[in-house]
């Protein structure tokens, strides 16, 4: 979907940023004030000097409260996380847009109502579906304004899926190389990820994994 560019300005009024020391080393962190009190703050993170800088690797990463603060395995977001802070330590142009978009936009509470729709045995488009929910209800708008904000024009993607690039790409930011994140997969989201692959087209070599 293509957001209108009158847009880009009008999603947030403010922004503020510091210096944060982690275990992966020193980055900084900008945060956005929304236009809308009630929407949680969008987080970019990153190192070194981006402004009007291009080909800059970026992560889009959304937002997983039981796989980045509790550990669960039943998804793959927490080590993507981490595979994406690792990546932009090791040298400058590169960030992290930290969207607040818990379960594919859906939130926290419903996605736990799907999660116990999985334990019964659904995947987890059947159980959104089940419960009337979007399949998927993120939006990349935030990331779109936020590499405007910052000047940039043209990235190298950290994902496996197509749809954040064509999102992207429809709304003027080129996306010049992908570089895939497949990583922390576990026999408790095997089945997560099949179904990422098989029917939302993300990009996933599991054969790998099933084979081994």
């Amino acid at each position: 979907m293509k957001m209108e560019n009158t847009m880009i300005n009008e999603i947030w009024t403010d922004k503020a940023e510091c210096i944060i020391p982690t275990e992966y080393g020193d980055f900084m962190m900008r945060v956005y004030q929304p236009l809308n009190d009630f929407e949680p703050a969008p987080i970019v993170f990153y190192k070194g000097s981006l402004q009007g800088k291009n080909d800059v690797l970026a992560r889009v990463h959304s937002e997983c409260i039981t796989g980045e603060v509790f550990g669960s395995q039943k998804c793959d977001c927490g080590p993507q996380l981490d595979f994406a802070l690792k990546s932009i330590a090791k040298e400058n142009r590169r960030m992290v847009i930290y969207l607040r978009q818990e379960g594919r936009g859906i939130g926290l509470f419903n996605k736990v109502r799907a999660y116990e729709l999985q334990d019964e045995g659904q995947d987890t488009i059947q159980a959104n579906v089940l419960l009337g929910l979007p399949v998927d209800a993120r939006t990349y708008e935030w990331a779109v304004a936020i590499l405007h904000d910052f000047q940039i024009s043209r990235v190298k993607m950290m994902t496996n899926n197509p749809e954040k690039i064509k999102y992207l790409k429809a709304n003027g930011i080129d996306v010049v190389h992908r570089v895939p994140v497949e990583t922390g997969i576990n026999e408790n989201n095997l089945k997560y990820l099949l179904t990422k692959r098989d029917l939302m087209s993300h990009t996933l070599k599991l054969h790998r994994v099933l084979n081994s």
